[in-house]
Order: structure tokens, then sequence, then C-alpha cells
């Protein structure tokens, strides 16, 4: 008898309509926005981003 339930999920995944699967356009969606996103915030602030992370590894570095 567990063989039914397994039977009628395989048929609901092949058809589609399995309540498990993702919204892949919409993971595609945040995932290139995060993207431009990123590089729009890099555009603006790159040089204060370079020096702060310059400075973060010279003090650990000089310190040791």
């Amino acid at each position: 008898m567990r063989l039914v339930p397994r039977i009628t999920a395989l048929l609901d995944r092949i058809r589609g309509e399995d309540p498990e699967r993702g919204d892949v356009p919409g993971w595609v969606m945040v995932t290139v926005m995060t993207a431009a996103l990123v590089l729009a915030i890099l555009g603006v602030f790159q040089e204060a981003i370079v020096n702060a992370v310059q400075n973060a590894l010279t003090s650990v570095t000089t310190r040791g």
C-alpha cells in the first residue's frame, strides 16, 4: 500500500504539479538583481571599499 502514494507523487512531478517545485524564474531574477546591485555599489564606492580592505589587511598583518 505504500507504493500508491509514491506513484502518485511521481506522476505529479511528471505533470509539473509537485508542490516542492521551486520558482526558477524568480530565483534567476533575484540573482540578477543582486549582481546588478553589487556592481552598482562597487561602481560608486570602489575607492572607499578598496581603502577599507587595504587598511584592514594592513592592521592585521602589521600587528602580528
